[in-house]
């Protein structure tokens, strides 16, 4: 999962519940400083286990370059309420919620939204991006990022590994689970920064706050998910596919691959694994503002 490097909320930025036609959705939305001119709007869209949080370093930076930038809690993720039903996070169902926020965040000025997704984020965002292109009317989006995102189901060691995170789930209690994966993630947080602190609790607290219902569907989809990237390429939307230097989930060749199908612009951020966003955040922002730049109207 992503751990953020810090959780203090930049200044220019607040948390808040975002009321859009699909019910209610945690946020935090950061502005661009007094005297930057506003280049658009980007909404990013956490991935598996992941939260609004997860983008807090990218607030600032992506701000400061003019972007008003909002991270949003997905239905049944962290502060977003959901039920416990498993066919509400189908991968329409959140699709239909991204398609809603980016409504929600509309401005009367009508400046460009740059949509993100990371990982699990990356498969709903696409998801949004096919069924809004389905439908034939223009697409409300600038851009479409994937960040450490594929082109169908994650390699076959983490597909065993999410396989038994969901039998899991589906028979233990978010607690016990919990209790689980730290003792088997024990040898990796040895050591480390983010070992305990705030921030494991954060964790914690994310983890208890989450309905278990939508980590069992969302772990299928990543077990379970389709190339669908011949759909997407026929889609005309500037795209970007980013990642780190290392990733466990889809290999860098997977993607250095899919970017090349969908004719997208590609980076790698030096020093970075699945979690750029959170790993090597100033570059990240960099390579997010300049393709946004390039993106935009008139561009």
């Amino acid at each position: 999962m992503s751990r953020p490097p810090f959780l203090t909320l930049p200044e220019n930025a607040t948390a808040y519940p975002l009321e859009t036609a699909r019910g209610v959705f945690a946020v935090l939305d950061a502005l661009p400083p007094a005297g930057t001119p506003r280049r658009g709007t980007a909404l990013l869209v956490p991935g598996f286990t992941g939260s609004k949080e997860d983008f807090l370093a990218l607030l600032e930076p992506l701000a400061a370059a003019g972007y008003r930038t909002v991270a949003v809690d997905g239905r049944g993720q962290h502060q977003s309420p959901g039920p416990r039903d498993e066919a509400a996070y189908a991968q329409g169902e959140l699709a239909a919620d991204v398609v809603a926020q980016t409504a929600a965040l509309a401005t009367a000025a009508g400046e460009p939204v740059h949509l993100l997704g990371h990982s699990m984020g990356g498969l709903v965002v696409r998801a949004a991006v096919l069924a809004a292109h389905d439908e034939g009317a223009a697409l409300p989006w600038a851009s479409l990022t994937l960040m450490s995102s594929g082109p169908a189901a994650i390699e076959a060691a983490q597909q065993a590994r999410t396989k038994l995170l969901v039998e899991a789930l589906s028979a233990m209690d978010m607690e016990s689970v919990w209790h689980a994966m730290r003792e088997l993630d024990a040898e990796d947080l040895e050591g480390t920064a983010n070992a305990a602190g705030p921030v494991e609790e954060f964790l914690h607290r994310r983890w208890l706050a989450t309905v278990p219902e939508q980590l069992i569907v969302t772990g299928r989809q990543l077990i379970d998910e389709p190339d669908r990237v011949a759909e997407l390429a026929a889609v005309p939307l500037p795209k970007l596919v980013l990642s780190g230097a290392v990733d466990y989930a889809w290999p860098v060749p997977w993607l250095d691959a899919m970017a090349e199908r969908l004719g997208a612009r590609r980076v790698v951020v030096e020093g970075a694994e699945h979690s750029p966003n959170a790993e090597r955040p100033a570059p990240t922002a960099r390579a997010l503002a300049d393709f946004w730049d390039g993106a935009g109207p008139g561009a």
